[in-house]
This record gives structure tokens, sequence and C-alpha cells, in this order.
């Protein structure tokens, strides 16, 4: 028997198919949510979702190659790929992974400055140092995003040492829900500071997602 020839026939797995005039975010799961209201308000069909894992910003260093894998996994696939992340701590080096793949980023330091605005973030800051920000997403999932990583479910004498410094909470809410105010207001109560609350709706990302598509 010839070794060359196959005990059964099969056909060659076909390549993925491009995604034509279609354009794929890559993003932060804490934006998920965000990402997909944004999509479905306004209509916008063409957009694809992909998200790395919140748990990532306990770690920034491990944003820039999470995003790079993924872009480089898609880029043949789409028209165009947007990443829905901030810098983020990652020190700028997320911004040469996207000079060396040619994908665009929301301008921003982080989430709290693109959901209210660049301007309006620097002046927040000025008005009052010492601000511990929350959004939907970490009002919903403070536990896991803050409390345990902090360790102050078990320790919470480290709660003086992590926050000495701070003065208070500011809800940046995205959404109006009672559930997720009543539950940032809790979080300002376990760290002990005063709550103050503002709504930003989804800000820059509404627009980033609006202006840089292609449908």
């Amino acid at each position: 028997m010839a070794s060359s020839a196959p005990l059964f026939p099969f056909e060659p797995e076909p390549a993925p198919l491009r995604k034509i005039g279609r354009v794929l975010v890559i993003a932060c799961g804490a934006l998920a949510r965000e990402i997909k209201a944004i999509r479905e308000l306004n209509g916008f069909d063409h957009i694809d979702l992909t998200c790395l894992p919140a748990q990532l910003h306990n770690t920034p260093q491990k944003i820039p190659d999470a995003v790079r894998s993924a872009i480089l996994q898609k880029r043949d696939l789409y028209d165009e790929i947007l990443v829905a992340y901030a810098d983020c701590g990652t020190g700028g080096l997320l911004d040469k992974v996207l000079e060396e793949t040619g994908a665009k980023r929301i301008g921003g330091a982080h989430c709290y400055a693109f959901f209210t605005g660049l301007d309006a973030f620097d002046a927040l800051e000025e008005d009052q140092l010492g601000t511990f920000y929350l959004t939907d997403f970490l009002a919903r999932h403070f536990e896991t995003m803050v409390m345990a990583p902090l360790g102050l479910n078990w320790h919470p004498h480290l709660r003086d040492l992590y926050f000495a410094h701070y003065t208070r909470v500011l809800y940046l809410a995205q959404t109006d829900d009672p559930k997720l105010e009543a539950a940032a207001r809790k979080a300002a109560e376990r760290l002990g500071l005063a709550f103050e609350m503002q709504k930003t709706g989804y800000g820059m990302l509404e627009t980033f997602l609006g202006e840089r598509t292609v449908g």
C-alpha cells in the first residue's frame, strides 16, 4: 500500500472567510455590556466584538501582549480593528502595539477619562485629588475587582493603608440603574469614603465606535 495515500478521503478545512465591510472591536471585558448596548442603540450591525478578561487590569503589563495576540489572530479577516482600551496603566506600551499593527484605540489614560471626556476628567482631577472612581462595571463587580484582589475581606486593616489619601468615591454612571447606584453607595461605605455620583452615559466610547466604523 502506498504510504502517501490516505486511508479515508477528506476535505481540507476552508480558510476563515474575510469579514468584508465588518469591523472588529477588541475590548476590555469591563466594557462588554456598554459596547453591546451602543451597538444595539445605534444599529451598528457591522461591528463584531471580542473581549479580553477584565482581570488584566490587575496586571496591566500583560495587556499589550494580549491585545497584540488578538489583533494578529484577526487582522487578515477584518477591514478595520478598533481597540476599546485606553492606555490602562501600560505606560505607552499598548500604543507601541497599535503602531506595529495599525489598529486604533480610543483616547485617554483609562476608561474613567473617556466616559467623562478628557477635558472634563482633567477638571475632576484638579477639583479634588484623592478620588476613587467607579463605573457601572466596578459597581457591579466591586467584590471581585476591588475587595478580593486587595485582600480587604480578610485584612480589613489594610483599608487605611490603601485608601489613606483618598477622600471620596465618585461613581461615573453609564446607565440609570438604582441597583447599581445602591451598590456604588455601599462600596463607598465599605471604603469609609464620601460618595458622589455623576451620570456620564457612554461618553467618548459611543463617539469612537460611531466615527471609526466602515458600515
